[in-house]
């Protein structure tokens, strides 16, 4: 969830950090900081504040040097402020700091390793496990960084990945990896390392993926990798194109307003102008896969969870195959029953999401071994771990509150629905036709919905002065009643929640008044009628209702009852069509309120802690 960067060169490469974390920073901004070598000390700045803060400070300070590190923090240990930034330092207790560390994860023996690195004389100033690592790699070190770093790393339990550099040996960075992404980018006499591809773009296209256990040495000419074993080994090089467009705002307000109005070219990438539905969209071996298993287990968390709901309504409906949707976070911490028949499903925007990927082994560890991804990123640890996998095609989503992976992943799901009932033999030439036929038009739809923008947002300048609200949904429904929920708390604020509309007399009618606007989505399929009993039992309380409905479902706006039409009914596709409004509506209500989209409080993107 945090950013590393880092670099050795022949030249100052602070601009180099910088840049890096600017395009990092939407995985987590809590506070950050860039520590460089400079005239045979180490040098730092650290800020609670915001990136572009951390530049003018450095520039003030004139800051540069040719090997140096860098991090934009989401806290785990310790608050956020500014001794507990990164970079940390070691072997003041010796005079002048000789270590610097930047650390994403979390040490889960930290308070062991921080009594006897206080034994041994060491000092700490933060709160933070990252701290940690620091001392005891300088109570490790005797003349050799590389070195000191294998000892340690084979102390630490937990994820982590970390960048480290050395007052003793200054042309010379370490990174070590361990349930947390690190990339190495390969440049001509010089070499970086960072947390994600994209903080390199510009700066390189050369990139190593590195494997858990992977310790790594980076100089000025030769970048050396053993793995966990202590064994040299040899990473394959990738020519990656980062495009720093996806990281230009262009005409938008927030990169969130942008990625919502990218949905349509990112659906029609995702289905890649595929002409037919065959299971080999999923890997070679997908064919064998699906004949032989006869349930599904979807893990994943977040807004991923929410796309795995709704799959299963499609899945069972259409495919006729039991599935299980479980909270990753969860699943693995309890007992349950394995079913070696199972295909386990993983969904996830980075590919890198910590409790995403331990479920998953989890899941192979019960001898669950057919695995299949749908993942933004090709080159995730979640891809190579999987068996099969389908790369939605969303591009780089900056925004916390994720939009345009959603609409892709529910892209994916239906793609794989059709494909599971084919192979099953429940699929018809005509139902094939009709599924293609709504998929590819699902762009131009999309489209539709994005103009509905202006009425949205006049709703919006309602919500905005409200504290509370509740979704409803039905069906398929419901889990985009879930998402809608969460999209509004996560960026305005305001506490949402989500029910199925039948289960508004079970409880949450309680909470209706007419200060409590009630969210609901109303499409035209056979619990319509339902429906529209439920929006009668909120009105009878006197709430008010805000209703995004089909155009055909005869609901009208009269007092109390707002209404916004869709442009058409989806059919088995309608909760995509119906996300957008939901996330148009969080997005205006939160500028509404004035708070920070892209970087709502408390959250950052890619969780790749537990």
């Amino acid at each position: 969830m945090c950013g590393i960067v880092g670099a050795v060169a022949q030249r100052d490469v602070t601009p180099i950090l910088v840049e890096g974390l600017k395009r990092l920073e939407y995985r987590g901004y809590d506070s950050c900081g860039v520590a460089v070598y400079v005239d045979g000390a180490l040098r730092r700045t650290r800020s609670t504040q915001r990136v572009a803060e951390l530049e003018r400070e450095i520039q003030q300070e004139q800051l540069a040097g040719f090997t140096g590190i860098a991090h934009t923090r989401w806290a785990t240990h310790g608050a956020p402020a500014t001794h507990n930034a990164h970079p940390h330092f070691s072997g003041q207790n010796r005079g002048e700091p000789r270590i610097a560390l930047v650390h994403n994860g979390i040490i889960e023996n930290h308070d062991e390793l921080r009594s006897e690195l206080r034994a041994a004389g060491y000092e700490f100033e933060s709160q933070t496990d990252t701290e940690v690592i620091a001392h005891l790699i300088d109570h490790n070190y005797d003349g050799d960084l590389f070195a000191a770093v294998q000892q340690a790393t084979q102390r630490l339990e937990g994820a982590y990945a970390i960048a480290v550099f050395c007052r003793d040996e200054p042309h010379r960075v370490v990174g070590a990896r361990q349930g947390s992404p690190l990339v190495v980018g390969r440049g001509q006499d010089e070499n970086f390392l960072a947390s994600d591809a994209l903080a390199l773009a510009g700066t390189t296209d050369q990139i190593i993926y590195l494997e858990d256990g992977d310790v790594v040495d980076l100089q000025l000419a030769r970048v050396w990798i053993v793995d966990g074993q202590g064994r040299q080994v040899e990473r394959a090089v990738h020519t990656v194109h980062s495009h720093t467009a996806a990281a230009e705002l262009g005409p938008y307000r927030h990169y969130m307003q942008k990625e919502i109005f990218e949905q349509p070219r990112a659906v029609a990438d995702t289905l890649q102008d595929i002409e037919t539905i065959t299971p080999e969209l999923f890997g070679d071996e997908a064919y064998k896969v699906f004949k032989e298993i006869d349930n599904l287990l979807i893990l994943a968390c977040g807004t991923s969870y929410y796309a795995g709901l709704t799959a299963k309504y499609w899945i069972e409906s259409i495919a006729k195959i039991p599935v299980n949707v479980e909270i990753a976070s969860e699943y693995r911490y309890r007992d349950s029953v394995p079913n070696p028949r199972s295909l386990v499903v993983t969904i996830s925007q980075s590919g890198e999401t910590a409790d995403t990927l331990a479920a998953l082994k989890h899941a192979r560890g019960l001898g669950m071994e057919n695995t299949l991804t749908i993942c933004n990123v090709s080159t995730s640890a979640m891809v190579r771990e999987c068996k099969l996998n389908y790369i939605t095609r969303a591009g780089v989503e900056i925004g916390v509150a994720s939009t345009k992976a959603f609409t892709t992943q529910l892209t994916a799901l239906y793609l794989l629905t059709l494909a599971l009932a084919q192979s099953k033999g429940r699929l018809a030439d005509e139902q094939e036709a009709e599924g293609l036929k709504a998929l590819r038009h699902l762009p131009v739809a999309i489209q539709a919905v994005l103009a509905l923008e202006p009425q949205i947002m006049a709703w919006a300048d309602r919500f905005a002065a409200k504290e509370n609200a509740l979704f409803l949904g039905r069906g398929m429904h419901y889990p985009i009643a879930l998402e809608g929920a969460l999209k509004l708390k996560e960026i305005s604020y305001i506490h949402a929640e989500a029910y199925p509309a039948g289960e508004l007399k079970h409880g949450p009618l309680a909470l209706v008044t007419e200060h409590m606007p009630v969210v609901t989505i109303a499409p035209r399929d056979e619990l319509l009628e339902k429906l529209k009993s439920n929006m009668q039992e909120v009105r009878a309380r006197g709430g008010e209702l805000y209703v995004f409905a089909d155009a055909d479902t005869k609901i009208a706006s009269e007092e109390g009852m707002h209404v916004i039409r869709m442009p058409e009914h989806y059919g088995k596709l309608s909760p995509l069509l119906h996300t957008i409004p939901l996330q148009l509506l969080a997005y205006h209500t939160a500028c509404a309120r004035g708070t920070d989209v892209d970087k709502p409080r408390n959250l950052a993107k890619s969780v790749t802690v537990e």
